[in-house]
């Protein structure tokens, strides 16, 4: 325990200590908070106003409370699973540079190693995530607040699952890259694929159904919609509290995945919970599997 202590210090102190990994990290959520409302928030509000059943006077409040939650659950969707890949370049960067031979060389175990990987980029991860969703937060409650305590409170959570995630999926991931560019091309293909597949650029809604179908399965896109129904659970309320009929905000709700369905079968949030939480229990399992029987190989 001692070993593995040291070693996830050592990792932590790496990241933190170098300064193109942590800026670049640290800078990404603020980017596409800057770039979603300058990009788009009016197509968002476009959006959102067309779906407004007639004679009801929506404040500009809530329409940017609505706008707000719905940027803010789409950047923090995102940066949870790509801050951890780029926080786990630490477990490849070993490998280029000969690091692990000598951490290998020296009496310390494979799975004291790889477990200090996955809890290093874990802390690091949480770090820089806990402080986008503060910044995103202080967005939200600039432009039009409506969240609850708990809503905060559970945001954090699905914060914390979503680095979970994405620190086993990012674990398994490097565990096979062993060169700079290997590690370039898989950091440039999630930055820009995952946001699409997990549907936090585009609403799934707007893919066509054969495509809903395929993405139904992948447990990223219930993440997403965790992250959204707590950013926004506030402002339907306030929908509700202001006259607007429940079909016409269930609507809403189905156009910007805050309702997920399987198969044309209504997924609940505790649902959500119980995929995304198997899924981390999984894909941790197979990053330990990964290195016992590489650790057996090397005997």
């Amino acid at each position: 325990m001692r070993t593995l202590n040291q070693l996830i210090k050592r990792n932590v102190k790496l990241f933190f200590k170098d300064k193109g990994m942590f800026f670049t990290s640290l800078i990404t959520p603020v980017i596409l908070l800057v770039l979603y409302v300058t990009f788009l928030k009016n197509v968002y509000q476009d959006a959102f106003l067309s779906s407004v059943p007639d004679g009801f006077d929506i404040s500009d409040k809530l329409i940017n409370g609505f706008v707000g939650g719905q940027l803010i659950s789409s950047i923090l969707a995102v940066s949870c699973v790509t801050v951890a890949f780029c926080s786990n370049m630490l477990m490849v960067q070993d490998k280029v540079n000969g690091s692990i031979k000598d951490l290998t060389i020296a009496p310390v175990k494979r799975s004291a190693l790889a477990m200090s990987y996955y809890f290093a980029t874990l802390i690091s991860t949480l770090v820089i995530c806990f402080t986008a969703t503060g910044i995103c937060l202080a967005y939200v409650a600039a432009t039009g607040w409506y969240m609850s305590v708990s809503d905060v409170v559970l945001l954090f959570m699905d914060v914390f699952l979503l680095v979970m995630f994405g620190t086993a999926l990012s674990s398994i991931i490097n565990f096979f890259l062993n060169t700079q560019g290997q590690m370039s091309a898989v950091g440039t293909i999630v930055s820009s694929g995952y946001g699409f597949i997990c549907g936090a650029y585009m609403p799934i809604s707007q893919f066509s159904d054969g495509l809903q179908k395929v993405i139904s399965f992948l447990p990223g896109t219930y993440a997403t919609s965790l992250v959204r129904n707590h950013s926004m659970n506030g402002v339907y309320k306030e929908m509700l509290h202001q006259g607007i009929p429940d079909e016409f905000v269930d609507a809403i709700k189905d156009s910007v995945d805050c309702n997920l369905y399987f198969f044309d079968n209504k997924v609940q949030i505790e649902t959500m919970y119980l995929i995304l939480g198997v899924t981390i229990a999984l894909l941790i399992a197979i990053y330990i599997v990964l290195n016992v029987l590489k650790s057996k190989k090397s005997k």
